[in-house]
């Protein structure tokens, strides 16, 4: 290396920031980075894996604090005698940027999307990408990190989206993909499903509904007189209901039939957790019930949409075992199961052999489907959150409405729209991560995780627990999955 020039002079200015300036102006003006760069060319590369951000919005605080640490590394290991190269990414596809197209655009979802037209929007998506670079610029060289701005990437590069490409074959090769379904966060302003960190960053009090609701038993020692009790706060849910589940450990909960107070037709008894009971100002229980005698047992759904023989065939509206996450402490210890619309639900029923149906479309609205039910031609085309009133005095008026009350709990909004999330399952791509669950806690083994405790930890514990992989979104924006 050729000989620096002497570093400069400060005069009586010795503040944090007069001096950081002066350092940035002597790293630029010798090319500091470039020349560590040079330096460690030849030497045994460490790679540096970086998730770039969005240029749609302006650095902040937290992508400050990432910063630091994505240069604290590199620094370490190139002084260690690597060779660290890094280049600065942008991350130019996905939610935030069509959201902040359709404002623009002034359009309201995947529909009017169709409607203007795909290729119009991705062109119109990608002036917009890179609109605050030189203010991320400005920030990250501010900030004293190393990283090459010049020669950045996109993610809606060609040979970006070809390594993405290259990426997916391998999996397919390896028989590690397939197409599915999957419960995800759904925002139905947006028409695209979210993570569940993006479900997470909007919560708000809000009152919901919450009922109990009566399913008259069809087989077994109870036919005739008696109903299991559910209880749910979404009560738009019911007419897609294809079972329910019950905690079979005894020792956790226990089940036990009690007399209506005032019989509700030909239901004279009903059968709810005796831990609940009381809730319900029931004290004395007629007879013990166990949770084993309930299990197989067939009910009479409430609505009647999806009463057919393909529902026969698959033994649908039954009692099944969901003592992973059934619980007594809240509603009846019964739990109402429709797994277009619910994790458990879903794979509890998938599970029992039972397919999912869903009788709403991408603005999460009912669909004619529910008309099979005269009873529900009234909401069709309603959003499901709005049609929970009619659904309710359906309910009442067929004599299958117990309890009603009003809930007040905490639930996820979209963050970028301010509307009410569902949970809805869509059909996605997905990476069989379970099959391969055991070599990725093996290999967790190998690393050397800092700080130490997140190896066998959150992370560890996370690996353990790791649920095959969803990678595909429904939107247009975004590197499109090679699949013909």
């Amino acid at each position: 290396m050729t000989e620096l020039k002497k570093f400069p002079e400060y005069g009586n200015d010795y503040t944090f920031s007069n001096f950081e300036e002066k350092i940035l102006e002597f790293w630029k003006e010798h090319k500091i980075f470039d020349r560590t760069l040079e330096a460690s060319k030849g030497k045994k590369q460490f790679y540096f894996y970086d998730g770039p951000p969005f240029a749609t919005g302006l650095p902040h605080y937290g992508h400050i604090i990432g910063g630091m640490i994505k240069d604290i590394v590199p620094r370490y290991w190139t002084m260690r005698g690597y060779s660290v190269p890094r280049k600065f990414g942008w991350d130019c596809h996905g939610l935030p940027v069509e959201f902040e197209m359709e404002k623009t655009l002034n359009l309201q979802g995947s529909l009017d999307i169709l409607d203007f037209g795909v290729g119009k929007f991705n062109e119109a998506c990608r002036g917009i990408v890179l609109r605050y670079t030189q203010e991320w610029r400005k920030t990250v060289e501010r900030m004293g990190r190393w990283v090459d701005m010049d020669h950045d990437y996109k993610t809606m590069d060609k040979p970006f989206m070809e390594s993405v490409w290259w990426v997916f074959k391998e999996l397919w090769n390896k028989g590690l993909i397939y197409e599915g379904k999957k419960v995800v966060p759904y925002s139905w302003r947006l028409t695209a499903p979210l993570s569940n960190f993006e479900a997470s960053l909007n919560y708000k009090d809000v009152q919901d509904p919450a009922i109990t609701v009566l399913y008259p038993l069809v087989d077994g020692a109870f036919k005739g007189n008696t109903a299991i009790a559910i209880w749910t706060t979404t009560p738009w849910t019911l007419p897609a209901n294809l079972a329910v589940a019950i905690n079979v450990d005894s020792e956790k909960v226990t089940y036990a039939r009690y007399a209506l107070v005032q019989p509700m037709g030909a239901i004279t008894h009903v059968i709810m957790a005796e831990s609940r009971a009381e809730a319900y100002g029931y004290t004395e229980k007629v007879e013990a019930v166990y949770a084993k005698d309930l299990l197989g047992l067939h009910y009479e759904p409430p609505f009647s949409a999806y009463v057919d023989e393909e529902r026969k065939k698959q033994s649908a509206f039954r009692v099944l075992d969901g003592t992973s996450f059934v619980s007594s402490t809240d509603g009846t210890g019964i739990v109402h199961m429709a797994p277009a619309f619910g994790e458990d639900d879903f794979y509890a029923c998938q599970s029992a052999g039972i397919t999912l149906v869903d009788p709403t479309d991408m603005n999460a609205k009912f669909t004619a489907e529910l008309s099979k039910d005269s009873r529900l031609s009234s909401v069709q085309g309603v959003f499901v959150k709005d049609a929970d009133k009619q659904i309710i005095k359906i309910l009442k008026d067929a004599g299958r409405l117990l309890k009603q009350d009003v809930l007040q709990h905490s639930y996820p909004f979209c963050d970028r729209t301010d509307t009410p999330l569902i949970y809805k399952a869509i059909s996605s791509w997905f990476v069989k991560v379970e099959s391969i669950r055991d070599q990725l806690v093996a290999n967790n083994q190998k690393i050397h995780w800092v700080p130490e405790h997140i190896k066998d930890g959150r992370f560890g514990k996370w690996l353990e627990g790791a649920r095959d992989w969803c990678i595909s979104r429904n939107r247009f924006w975004g590197t499109p999955i090679p699949v013909w």
